[in-house]
């Protein structure tokens, strides 16, 4: 297998930076002369070799487009879909769909083969091969290296990540209940596997994203926060008259509508609308004032008065009948096409759990949080946490197919990226710091909203403080 160092080494001769993403595609791909392919048609004037100077590879879009309505249509999330948990043979199927999705977007990349054949037949000793698995435990040892033990179908096997060896920047970053791939060798007596290369679900890196034919704009905002005695109402009035100025399409609200009640202790004395129905009526009063030519689309989440189980349903009639008419309610998550464009909404109360499993990670960075979902291709990879997770017989969170704009909230925390032709957007919130935030030294970016141009996905940042 080709080395990470001596393929960025051998660009670097030619004076020539090579992105990772091309380093890995190298790595994958283990053909001595692609290097020279590669560099043999870069451009003179190229400093950074990027996916399109790879000879063939040419931008791909995932699926083709059909809208029954021109505007804008539910993919997934819509009404009465999320269902409800049959029993414990439920999880079997949930897990058991995980992995066989997830795990075939891995075989196209490369050829696996089931860990008991591997173990099993002692010709397979010492020869490079690949398996794929879901995560069932991760540690650290004495000596600094990371072991995961993976499972597939057929058997487990725990895999030594060596913390010598490029492969451990991507363990280090490996959580629970993910599937991954590992390309590596078995040890002598077949009860260790020694990684080489890791694989994830991943976006190809030649994705490019679909835009749209006609001319329109979309707002994403989410944690309104209504009835919370820290909810910026004149901030809200601002955005609201910038709203009645502007030609904007489309409105997507991911999640915490209100501030909900008993959510967390002492909430009460945190209220200034103490009852829920009047929560959602004084939001729904709002939503009013807002242009009626313009869509709605709003999902709930963790603070609204739904499961908390994700995947969640839509905010029940008796809450949202004081909402207008141009008002569509989805679940979360929901994957929902705007003019060709794709968006998936999701609340994000994955993040926490996120946050708590990768080194490094932080509230501060929600982009790079949307970025670690799009590279499992799931949205809460890790089970049985902070996270509520209802299974179902298939997996409503693994992000497939994929969106053209990732939206989320939760976090409080204004954040933007673009990942393989993927936008991320995490809007903020509508409520000032409160005291839990003040405790924990998370300091929200209130009162904005991420407006998107669907013809060029080009995102901007208002503020209304």
């Amino acid at each position: 297998m080709l080395d990470a160092q001596q393929i960025t080494l051998r660009f670097l001769e030619t004076k020539l930076q090579v992105h990772p993403d091309v380093v890995r595609y190298i790595q994958e791909q283990d053909e001595l002369d692609l290097i020279e392919r590669i560099i043999a048609k870069v451009p003179g004037e190229t400093i950074v070799v990027s996916a399109k100077h790879i000879p063939g590879m040419n931008a791909t879009r995932d699926g083709t487009r059909f809208l029954t309505d021109p505007s804008v249509e539910v993919i997934s999330g819509s009404p009465g879909t999320s269902g409800c948990v049959n029993g414990t043979s439920d999880y079997l199927h949930y897990f058991r769909d995980r992995y066989n999705r997830l795990g075939g977007m891995i075989r196209n990349r490369c050829s696996a083969m089931p860990i008991e054949a591997l173990t099993r037949n002692t010709r397979y000793r010492q020869e490079e091969c690949t398996i794929i698995g879901m995560v069932i435990d991760v540690k650290t040892t004495t000596n600094g290296h990371r072991i995961a033990e993976i499972e597939d179908s057929s058997a487990n096997i725990p895999v030594l990540f060596r913390k010598d060896r490029p492969v451990f920047s991507d363990a280090e970053r490996i959580i629970h209940d993910e599937v991954i791939g590992v390309k590596g060798k078995l040890s002598n007596d077949g009860k260790l596997f020694f990684a080489e290369q890791m694989y994830r679900p991943d976006i190809r890196i030649d994705n490019t994203p679909y835009t749209s034919k006609q001319p329109g704009k979309a707002v994403f905002i989410s944690d309104v926060h209504v009835g919370s005695d820290t909810f910026l109402e004149e901030c809200w009035n601002r955005f609201a008259d910038w709203l009645s100025d502007s030609d904007f399409s489309y409105l997507l609200i991911a999640g915490d509508l209100v501030d909900g009640i008993g959510i967390y202790p002492g909430q009460e004395s945190e209220l200034v609308i103490k009852n829920i129905y009047e929560q959602y009526d004084a939001f729904g009063a709002m939503l009013r004032d807002l242009p009626s030519r313009m869509k709605i689309i709003i999902s709930p989440g963790n603070h609204d008065v739904v499961r908390g189980a994700e995947p969640q349903p839509v905010i029940p009639p008796q809450f949202a009948k004081t909402f207008p008419e141009n008002c569509m309610l989805v679940e979360n998550p929901a994957l929902v096409n705007l003019q060709g464009v794709r968006v998936l909404m999701y609340h994000g109360r994955s993040i926490d759990d996120m946050i708590g499993l990768i080194p490094g990670a932080s509230y501060e960075q929600s982009g790079l949080m949307m970025d670690e979902m799009l590279q499992r291709r799931h949205l809460a990879p890790a089970y049985g946490r902070r996270t509520p997770i209802a299974a179902g017989k298939t997996d409503r969170l693994i992000i497939d197919p994929l969106p053209e704009i990732l939206h989320t909230g939760h976090v409080h925390i204004c954040g933007l990226t673009q990942y393989r032709g993927v936008l991320g957007i995490n809007a903020g919130t509508w409520q000032s710091q409160t005291a839990f935030q003040k405790q924990m030294n998370v300091n929200p970016t209130p009162a904005q909203a991420v407006v998107v141009d669907l013809q060029t996905l080009h995102p901007e940042i208002r503020v209304f403080m």
